[in-house]
Formats: C-alpha cells, sequence, structure tokens
C-alpha cells in the first residue's frame, strides 16, 4: 500500500509540474508578436502575464503559423498566443475570451484609387493571401476574385509592387510595423479606408490536448485578473496601443 502512495503521489506531482508551463507558438507578428525576448510582442505578453497570475509559466517558441498552427492542432504545443475566429478552426481548435481586436485591410500600391465596398467591389482582383491565415468564411468562399497563396505579407508586397498581384490584406499596424522592419518604403504602399473585417483575437488550444480547456479556463481567469491590476493596459501602452 505504501509503495503504491508513493508512485500515485510522484504522478502527481509529476503532472503539477507539467502543469506549470505552458507551451505556446505564433509566427513574427509585430507588434503583437516578436523575435525579441525584452520586448516579445503585446499577445505574448498578455498570455505570459494572465498565465503567470494562475501559477503558470509560458515556455514560447517562434516558428512559421502554417507550422504552429499544426502543432497545436495536433496537440504537440498548447496554445497559439494570436488566432481570429473562423468556423472552420472550431472543430480542432477551443478558443479563450477575446482579449484585442484586429482591423483588417487591405493593401494597395500608392497611388491606386481602389476601395474596399463589399465583396462585389473585388470582382476580377487578385488579392494576395498568406497561407492558412483566418479572413473569414464569406471571404475565402468568394469566387468572383483570385486569393493566390504566399508564405507571410513580405512576400506578397513584394509581388504587389511587381505588379503580380492588385491587392493583398493584413492587420494595419501589423502591416506598417512588419513592412518598415523588412527594409520596405511604407510611401510605395496604401490602405484601404473600409476593412474587410474587424477581428477579435484570441488564444486558442487544441481540441486534441486532453488539457486544452484548462489552458483556456486558466488564460480566461488570468486575463480578467491582469484587466483589473493595471497590467493589461501597462502592456498596450508598452507598445504604444493605448
Amino acid at each position: 500500500m505504501r509503495s503504491l502512495l508513493i508512485l500515485v503521489f510522484g504522478a502527481f506531482i509529476t503532472f503539477l509540474a507539467q502543469a506549470a508551463t505552458i507551451t505556446a507558438a505564433q509566427d513574427p507578428w509585430a507588434p503583437f508578436v516578436q523575435k525579441d525576448k525584452a520586448n516579445p510582442g503585446v499577445s505574448v505578453e498578455i498570455l505570459t502575464e494572465a498565465l503567470k497570475s494562475q501559477g503558470h509559466q509560458l515556455d514560447f517558441k517562434i516558428m512559421p503559423w502554417a507550422r504552429a498552427l499544426n502543432e497545436v492542432k495536433e496537440g504537440r504545443v498548447d496554445v497559439l498566443v494570436a488566432t481570429w475566429y473562423t468556423t472552420e478552426r472550431t472543430s480542432f481548435l477551443s478558443y479563450s475570451d477575446p482579449y484585442l481586436e484586429n482591423s483588417l485591410k487591405f493593401i494597395k500600391r500608392a497611388g491606386d484609387s481602389f476601395e474596399y465596398n463589399g465583396m462585389d467591389s473585388l470582382n476580377g482582383k487578385t488579392v494576395g493571401i498568406v497561407r492558412d491565415y483566418g479572413y473569414g468564411d464569406m471571404f475565402l468562399g468568394a469566387s468572383n476574385f483570385n486569393k493566390p497563396e504566399a508564405n507571410d505579407l513580405v512576400g506578397n508586397a513584394k509581388k504587389l509592387l511587381a505588379k503580380r498581384i492588385d491587392l493583398t490584406l493584413e492587420d494595419e499596424l501589423v502591416a506598417k510595423s512588419t513592412l518598415s522592419g523588412a527594409g520596405m518604403n511604407l510611401s510605395d504602399f496604401e490602405f484601404t479606408d473600409n476593412a474587410l473585417s474587424v477581428n477579435s483575437l484570441h488564444i486558442t488550444s487544441g481540441l486534441a490536448n486532453p488539457n486544452h480547456q484548462m489552458y483556456i479556463d486558466a488564460f480566461n481567469k488570468g486575463l480578467a485578473e491582469i484587466k483589473t491590476n493595471g497590467t493589461f493596459d501597462k502592456i498596450l501602452v508598452k507598445y504604444g496601443i493605448k
């Protein structure tokens, strides 16, 4: 009996040690996710502080978006840091409460008079998208314009300047940070006034992960706590969002 109790207690302690560290992944998506340990990005810091308030540590790794999504979907990584909602993803991801919003705007070459006014305004256009991003079911299902894929925004921006595509799209804050960080001239681009959508940001965990609900619950509880104690606002101020 004593040996059994020791084994059970040891297994329990091992579980607690493992549960104390939550793994996360995302692609670089400044200012929300950045390759900078001192300034890892708004989303990474919000997740870190929310989990810390609940007794968890975050082990975060940068990796390409498609890989990060698959790793979380399969349960090999615990959470994605910043995810937009799509109906398709609910079949394999569990979503947290929203913590911020993105305004997804079309990017065009400077001097282009195009303005987005609904799906019909995209008739005949070639709109560069990033593989596996969640642009929304209506946009992705539309057949009145072409949607060639690229690995990232910078690739689409280069295609835009080379006139291989007519438009691309991204959150304006993210796009300006990403393009300037890649050494591109922001004056070569313009943004539409109207957004395709305003998307809430969530952390997500794969339904294949047996602890997915625990991670989501811990974040939701921690998010409410850091909003109450002022930590959330301090993070936004640090990155110039508030």
